[in-house]
């Protein structure tokens, strides 16, 4: 039998731990961390009857058996815990009591850690004012993963071409006044980031007759939400970018290109995206709700689809209200320099 020495195990909260640990018992000695980046039990869905039951009873099971849950957030955290009650009582048969009660000392929160890079030398002039130097210690990084990374049938990007997405990053001051306001999306092209909001603001902008440049970016899969097809083709005289980048730094020189980040999400656990668009120098607008209070302060959230569309009015109307504000969000919190020491406790035995 194969021998090894390790002390504790870490592992997703997709994997069936409870599964693992009776198909190797051996493991059970070991310090088990579980850690969750996000929960099933609130994924929204659009009929209940559309919920897999198996993939939010199988976390809880891994809880059970876990010695240590962590969340990625206080909201991952008090969403999971506070679900597990109503959760367990679509079982026809036995149903347990009071598990929440029994996980909840398990739990603590440890945020996503994120290797921010140095994208100075992306950033354009304005940008560049507004932030203290950087070091440059993930530059190589990016790189490699961006050379390494290849999606095959990616949609295609519009104008400019990728090779050519941070050539203008120093333009000056007065043509950066002159352009309208540059709206990015960065996210997953799925139906519970609710593009439907984000395109319905837009499209209502477009109609009244304010001017904006449009990126939307993010990965899509299998099944792209049909909202996707029809607003490229009514907002297509706004479009600069329109699909995933699979290069890192023509990912990062888009966002730091852009004005302003939105989020439309009706299911958000951290929320790299929007954190990584913060780094690059971006006026960020969330939802009120799910994890983004946690992070971003009340000046940065709305309330209802009418405040998204008119935060974005008045920035289109003062574009140089987001280029010359200073985001009150410390998103080098949320670095692995500064988490790096939390997880090496975290895997202490």
């Amino acid at each position: 039998m194969f021998k090894f020495f390790c002390r504790v195990l870490f592992s997703s909260s997709v994997l069936n731990l409870c599964e693992l640990v009776a198909l190797r018992p051996d493991l059970a000695r070991l310090k088990k961390v579980l850690y969750f980046h996000e929960n099933q039990l609130v994924y929204p869905v659009r009929k209940d009857q559309d919920r897999d039951f198996q993939y939010g009873y199988n976390q809880v099971l891994s809880c059970l058996v876990a010695d240590v849950v962590v969340f990625n957030s206080a909201f991952n955290m008090d969403s999971f815990l506070s679900s597990i009650s109503s959760f367990m009582k679509k079982i026809p048969d036995h149903r347990p009591r009071d598990l929440d009660q029994l996980i909840r000392p398990k739990c603590v929160v440890l945020y996503y850690p994120i290797q921010f890079p140095n994208v100075t030398r992306l950033l354009p002039r304005h940008k560049c004012l507004r932030r203290p130097a950087e070091p440059s210690h993930v530059d190589d990084l990016i790189r490699q993963q961006g050379d390494q990374q290849h999606r095959p049938n990616e949609p295609q990007s519009l104008r400019p071409e990728e090779g050519d997405l941070h050539e203008s990053s120093y333009e000056p001051d007065n043509d950066r006044q002159m352009k309208p306001l540059h709206i990015v999306w960065p996210h997953r092209w799925e139906h519970d980031k609710n593009p439907e909001l984000l395109f319905s603001s837009l499209i209502k902008l477009k109609q009244k007759g304010f001017k904006f440049h449009l990126s939307v970016l993010g990965e899509t899969f299998t099944d792209v939400p049909e909202v996707f097809l029809e607003a490229r083709r009514l907002l297509d005289s706004h479009i600069l970018h329109w699909g995933f980048l699979s290069d890192k730094d023509n990912y990062l020189a888009v966002l730091c290109q852009a004005d302003v980040v939105v989020s439309t999400a009706k299911h958000e656990f951290f929320g790299v995206a929007m954190l990584e668009a913060v780094h690059c120098g971006c006026y960020p607008l969330c939802p009120k709700a799910l994890v983004y209070p946690e992070i971003f302060p009340a000046e940065y959230l709305y309330a209802t689809p009418e405040q998204l569309y008119k935060r974005l009015q008045g920035l289109c109307r003062r574009p140089n209200v987001a280029r010359r504000h200073i985001v009150k969000v410390d998103t080098s919190s949320y670095s692995w320099d500064a988490l790096k020491e939390h997880f090496g406790t975290l895997l202490a035995d």
